[in-house]
């Protein structure tokens, strides 16, 4: 019996350096609400120079831009990866609502793919020494120091325990945990996707 890892097989939209201003803006937007539920002026000033994590998205989705975006943002996006320790390339495809928990650090291979509203803790390696990086599905919550090896597939509303090293696929709605990970159970699958974007009640923005 087949696994079913993602509800939805088109995910990843995003190309890097093909994204419009209004795409990057969305991603922010989007990346804002996770850490505060709302995408009013205020918060994103709190936010920006108080939370290390989305200073760093903002760079990011900015130099992952088309055109002059990009050559505007890189400088300052390399600021914020020396600064800050998140290593995430510009060419890598991550979705909406992207939280990274304590404002890293954490490596993401170039070549990893990311849904919408994943969650990234501290110590993260998301890795590939042999083509391609991991996929992670939307609502996917990744503790602190895990490792995902190779071209693993985590599914949607996955939660993968802390110190946990991913050599095999995760299905959706699993949790698991170990070295190497094995799935616990599959109860409140994305328990800890707080603040899903795109809102439910869009009065919250």
């Amino acid at each position: 019996m087949a696994v079913r890892l993602f509800a939805d097989e088109q995910l990843f939209l995003f190309t890097p350096y093909l994204m419009t201003a209004f795409m990057v803006i969305q991603l922010i937007k989007s990346d804002l609400f996770r850490y505060s539920g709302r995408t009013d002026w205020r918060a994103f000033i709190r936010h920006y120079f108080c939370n290390r994590g989305f200073r760093f998205s903002c760079w990011f989705r900015l130099a992952s831009a088309a055109g002059i975006w990009h050559k505007l943002a890189y400088p300052m996006y390399i600021w914020q990866k020396r600064c800050s320790g998140i290593i995430i390339s510009p060419r890598t495809s991550v979705g909406y609502g992207l939280y990274i928990g304590h404002g890293g650090p954490l490596i993401i291979n170039s070549r990893a793919r990311l849904g919408n509203n994943v969650n990234l803790s501290p110590y993260t390696v998301i890795g590939a020494n042999n083509g391609s990086a991991a996929i992670i599905g939307d609502n996917v919550y990744i503790g602190p120091n895990c490792n995902l090896i190779e071209n693993v597939c985590i599914g949607d509303n996955a939660t993968i325990g802390a110190g946990s090293v991913v050599t095999k696929n995760i299905p959706a709605n699993a949790t698991a945990a170990g070295n190497y990970a094995k799935v616990l159970n599959y109860q409140n699958p994305g328990q800890f996707i707080h603040n899903r974007w795109p809102p439910m009640n869009t009065h919250d923005t």
